[in-house]
């Protein structure tokens, strides 16, 4: 068998973006009338207008699946993309930056229509990230971008809610996750964000009852979901809704738990909290790979933890160094 036909940990669906990251004042936010920590889906207009009031800034190809993947190639594991980019220089530029990660990125760049997506990110001086996403290209993903037999190679497919705004993504999301249960593979599912979920509440309700086996969360999310105040509340719910739910906390850590286990994951040390954006998306990736390489659930809560540290150490979604060599003493253990 050839190494294209090889088998893969994960595959992930998702927004093809590339991140503009620039370091602003609380009241410029306050300004441009952006609420902080959120993602907000905008326009062509909205994006040159923010773009114009922007400082200098940072690309780095981004996307959240995308993220995750380039995290899950970082620690080792064999990782593919579904997204959709246009055949412009940004298309060019997150091709060239997923495939160097090492993930398996065989997409191709649509040619007409809107041009590549961008994600223009705000971080303020706590770190935290208020990101303005014009998906552009992204949002035209559909049932037949979806590879069938790249889905049915991998051990999970790992879907964002990001992209539950989209009729037709919402489509080619279903379609990849029947091809996955039907070849025998789990479904992860990661809410993305408290107002996607406001969004959507009711429909992710009922996907995370009966389509998703691996739920990803942070504690505004899970507890929006539920609408309920206390995060043991939202415990107590989503234990008996999938096989596993990793409920991240930020400096709380994170807890991992199925319908008979509960794993407290401690967070891990970070010598200096630079930028908060791709947090959540990092801790998939650790959870992940230990989840597909026969980790126990506390350790794959520990690699998640890692990699989610050593992502906010620096600006950008994506990691800096090896987690591989940076998780090597943890898998020794």
């Amino acid at each position: 068998m050839s190494v294209s036909y090889s088998r893969l940990d994960v595959v992930g669906i998702g927004n093809a973006l590339v991140d503009v990251l620039s370091y602003e004042t609380y009241e410029l936010v306050a300004e441009l009338g952006l609420t902080p920590g959120a993602m907000t889906l905008i326009d062509t207009a909205r994006a040159e207008e923010l773009y114009a009031a922007m400082g200098p800034g940072v690309e780095i190809s981004g996307g959240s699946a995308a993220n995750t993947l380039a995290g899950v190639a970082s620690l080792g594991g064999r990782a593919a993309f579904v997204g959709r980019v246009a055949d412009d220089q940004l298309g060019v530029v997150f091709g060239h930056d997923i495939r160097a990660a090492g993930v398996e990125f065989t997409n191709k760049p649509a040619s007409g229509g809107d041009p590549s997506g961008r994600c223009l990110i705000i971080v303020t001086p706590d770190a935290q990230r208020t990101m303005n996403t014009y998906l552009g290209a992204s949002a035209q993903l559909g049932p037949a971008d979806v590879d069938h037999e790249l889905v049915a190679r991998a051990q999970v497919l790992y879907l964002e809610g990001y992209l539950w705004d989209e009729p037709a993504a919402k489509d080619a999301y279903r379609l990849a996750a029947r091809t996955a249960h039907d070849a025998g593979n789990r479904v992860a599912f990661t809410l993305s964000d408290s107002f996607c979920v406001e969004r959507h509440r009711e429909e992710f309700v009922h996907l995370i009852e009966h389509e998703v086996d691996v739920l990803f969360a942070n504690e505004a999310e899970i507890t929006s979901l539920y609408e309920v105040t206390d995060f043991d509340d939202a415990l107590q719910h989503v234990k008996n809704h999938c096989e596993i739910a990793a409920l991240t906390r930020s400096e709380k850590g994170a807890v991992v738990v199925t319908r008979d286990e509960v794993h407290v994951i401690d967070a891990h040390p970070v010598a200096t909290l630079v930028d908060t954006t791709g947090a959540g998306d990092l801790f998939a990736a650790g959870f992940l790979f230990g989840l597909t390489h026969g980790y126990p659930l506390g350790t794959a809560g520990q690699l998640g933890a890692l990699a989610a540290a050593e992502v906010i150490s620096h600006i950008g979604a994506r990691p800096e160094a090896s987690l591989a060599e940076l998780a090597r003493p943890l898998l020794r253990g």
